[in-house]
């Protein structure tokens, strides 16, 4: 879900009662049983502020929601629970400053992770240097996976398989009807990256031509020199290995003043952000755009919808409005009650041992069952489109709620 908007793209129980004091000296979390009342103290940190600040916005409120939930019907195993949030600036160095804080001064029993790949990384391994679990939701890059760390669990869609959906559609298509060309531009981040080369190398084998390919730094000022260069190129597929709403609008905005519009145009992140994205780009020219999730409201998943429910009322909107880092949020909330609960521990052992041990979990994601590098290998894949207004799912084809493709994209209304 999840860079700027990974999503994209990231509770619990316990008590202590007997040697806390020694426990915390040592900086480790403590087991918990259901007979203390004391609250379960659980630690984050969010960047509510810099580049990814709406996005880390969002888990705010998703990891609100998911507490307030818990404790209107009694907390977890008798205990309510309470969130420490700090704001990390949307920066590396200070993730690791605030997770050392929330474990070695503010003591708290659980941590849930960021958002984004590039802080959920650094953010990891101080929770395994003190013993903690670190059930993540928008921390789905490579990066992650490739520090092998057995405390962390990342409950949302690996995000290299985001695209997924999208080229087994192009793949079921008659060569005549696949595009003959196609452009990746991408942020070079590590969230947008693996899902671009993936894409690349899989339409590359099904004889999709590469007209043009570029990684460039995440902190360019001005993506339109970029946009023209694809524009140029004029190849009928365009897969944006964005992070934001700015970027995918940018480069819109570029195609446009070339007066070029590719006949399918995918994005890593951006269209995903429901109003944010309408308002920035327009509802004629969303029209026709694409992006993978692994979630959205419309979601046929009975406590998806009463969560969707609940967040409307509290904060307002449609449920159009709720993007998917809400839901990443909300599902690291669900899979910690539920392992903290089987083990009736808050101890990092505890549940990494239970997470680890094959069994499949509930979030309103869907499945989640973790492979041995923390990867949901049960998450679901969907591609969706902004169609007359409306953000609809596409793809998988014959999945429950999917709706004929838009191909070719509209042109630019403006």
């Amino acid at each position: 879900m999840r860079s700027l908007t990974h999503r994209t793209r990231f509770l619990a129980v316990g008590t202590i009662a007997v040697l806390a004091t020694a426990l915390l000296a040592a900086c480790g979390n403590s087991s918990g049983s259901s007979g203390s009342s004391k609250p379960i103290l659980i630690g984050t940190s969010l960047s509510l502020t810099g580049d990814f600040s709406a996005d880390g916005l969002a888990f705010e409120r998703g990891y609100k929601l998911w507490a307030s939930d818990v404790n209107a019907h009694g907390g977890i195993n008798g205990r309510k629970v309470q969130l420490d949030i700090l704001n990390d600036n949307s920066s590396p160095t200070q993730v690791v400053t605030n997770y050392t804080d929330l474990i070695t001064v503010k003591h708290v029993e659980l941590t849930f992770g960021p958002f984004s790949t590039l802080l959920t990384a650094p953010a990891a391994q101080v929770a395994h240097r003190y013993g903690y679990s670190f059930i993540e939701g928008a921390g789905g890059g490579n990066l992650v996976f490739s520090e092998k760390l057995p405390n962390v669990f990342d409950v949302s869609l690996p995000v290299a398989n985001e695209f997924d959906p999208f080229i087994s559609w192009l793949s079921s298509l008659p060569a005549s009807q696949r595009p003959a060309t196609a452009a990746y531009p991408t942020v070079d981040d590590p969230f947008a990256s693996p899902q671009e080369q993936r894409a690349q190398s899989m339409l590359e084998a099904l004889g999709i031509k590469t007209v043009y390919a570029k990684t460039f730094p995440a902190e360019v000022p001005d993506y339109l020199p970029n946009a023209d260069l694809v524009a140029s190129k004029k190849p009928d597929l365009v897969v944006l290995g964005s992070t934001d709403v700015p970027t995918v609008q940018a480069f819109m905005h570029g195609f446009e003043q070339q007066h070029f519009s590719p006949k399918l145009f995918i994005a890593a992140a951006g269209p995903d952000q429901g109003a944010a994205f309408v308002s920035a780009v327009g509802s004629g020219n969303a029209s026709g755009m694409m992006v993978g999730n692994p979630w959205y409201p419309d979601y046929k998943n009975a406590a998806s919808q009463a969560m969707v429910a609940e967040y409307v009322k509290k904060y307002g909107g449609s449920p159009s409005d709720v993007n998917a880092d809400v839901a990443e949020a909300y599902s690291v909330g669900q899979v910690t009650a539920q392992a903290v609960e089987h083990t009736g521990s808050t101890k990092g052992s505890a549940i990494d041992s239970y997470l680890h041990s094959g069994v499949t979990l509930n979030s309103v994601q869907g499945p989640v069952k973790f492979d041995s590098l923390g990867r949901n290998i049960k998450a679901i894949a969907f591609i969706f489109q902004w169609q007359n207004s409306n953000y609809v799912q596409v793809l998988p084809v014959h999945a429950t709620g999917s709706v004929p493709i838009l191909n070719p994209k509209p042109n630019w209304t403006s």
